[in-house]
């Protein structure tokens, strides 16, 4: 089973950039195509960004594109999020998981972004 685990977020104001990571172990014994989700208060997980195998590859959702970067170190088994210029309605949990064959969900991290 693959762990994963998310850092990095907090308390922020709109403008401000956060980075997220996410450590993903346990029987990985490939490079899967990431991806990070998050979940507003009072809403369904929504994708956020994803990226593939070698790191080529990404994808973002319409409402973050140009401002979030995702990355991945595969020497690590980490991926990451670079978010700048945020806004308030960015204030979610953001997780991490495996695209096309999701694991168990973490923790996740939590970002609010005030005004």
């Amino acid at each position: 089973q693959v762990q994963l685990v998310e850092s990095g977020g907090g308390l922020v104001q709109a403008g401000d950039s956060l980075r997220l990571s996410c450590a993903a172990s346990g029987r990985t014994f490939s490079k899967p195509m990431m991806g990070w989700f998050r979940q507003a208060p009072g809403k369904e997980r929504e994708f956020v960004s994803a990226i593939s195998s070698s790191g080529g590859n990404t994808r973002y959702a319409d409402s973050v594109k140009g401002r979030f970067t995702i990355s991945r170190d595969n020497t690590k088994n980490a991926v990451y999020l670079q978010m700048n210029s945020l806004k308030p309605e960015d204030t979610a949990v953001y997780y991490c998981n495996l695209v096309g064959a999701p694991r168990a969900w973490g923790q996740g991290t939590q970002v609010t972004v005030s005004s």
